[in-house]
């Protein structure tokens, strides 16, 4: 089946945050497009440029000029990845929504593979089995993983993994705050939604500067972790006797 060269009837939009990535932004637009036209139906590619200071946003702009299917968004600055999401939710058209890095270190192939898992849960979310990160990193993200479960009451095996699919309507039933990206699983648990993990692939950073390390974002994260327990401690938890007339 022919999918249609616009975007704006699409079924499934990928969400797809970008600072400061001029050199990935058209390969990956370039690698995600055979996978989605896979799909078999209408998509679109939503690219929001958080407030970069290269040529990401030029870059981004003159690629939507030759390929309908992306829809450029632009912050006014920097705002952080969860306000480039929230963004990108709102903004987007499709019955699926799919979150993902702009670096290439997640794999656009296993979007299908996300595809496959949804049926019966609400969200599928990537869990990165072999790392292309340096040491530090993978311990850091090891150790966090941990903290945040124990603190959470949650068991996800990678928080920080963004490559995810959720079905629309769950997802936007969530209202955002900065962090809130990195626990959108375990929210979406809070509130009853279903969710799955599988194994995908993780690449290493060819082009550009990772935006993030142990300094920028420990102590951080911390405090967006104890907001998420607070919040779960915080729930209403009732149940009726009886039904009135």
């Amino acid at each position: 089946m022919a999918v249609p060269a616009d975007a704006s009837a699409a079924r499934l939009s990928v969400v797809v945050p970008a600072f400061n990535e001029e050199t990935n932004i058209e390969p990956l637009v370039q690698e995600l497009i055979p996978h989605l036209e896979a799909f078999g139906e209408p998509f679109e590619i939503l690219l929001i440029d958080d407030g970069s200071t290269d040529r990401s946003l030029d870059v981004a702009r003159d690629l939507a000029r030759r390929e309908p299917r992306l829809r450029v968004l632009a912050l006014e600055e920097r705002s952080g990845q969860s306000a480039a999401f929230d963004a990108g939710f709102k903004a987007a058209r499709g019955e699926w929504i799919v979150t993902m890095d702009a670096d290439l270190q997640n794999d656009p192939a296993d979007i299908p593979r996300l595809l496959e898992a949804i049926p019966g849960w609400d969200a599928v979310v990537g869990w990165r089995r072999k790392r292309c990160d340096n040491w530090v990193r993978r311990m850091s993200s090891r150790v966090s993983n941990a903290v945040r479960n124990r603190l959470s009451g949650d068991s996800i095996l990678d928080t920080g993994c963004s490559l995810k699919l959720f079905r629309r309507e769950a997802l936007t039933t969530l209202k955002m705050y900065n962090g809130m990206h990195r626990f959108l699983p375990t929210l979406m648990r809070f509130e009853g939604f279903r969710v799955c993990e599988i194994p995908v692939n993780h690449r290493p950073r060819l082009r550009g500067r990772s935006k993030y390390n142990i300094r920028n974002r420990a102590f951080r994260a911390f405090v967006d972790l104890l907001a998420v327990r607070w919040m779960r401690s915080r729930r209403l938890h009732y149940r009726l006797r009886h039904h009135g007339k």
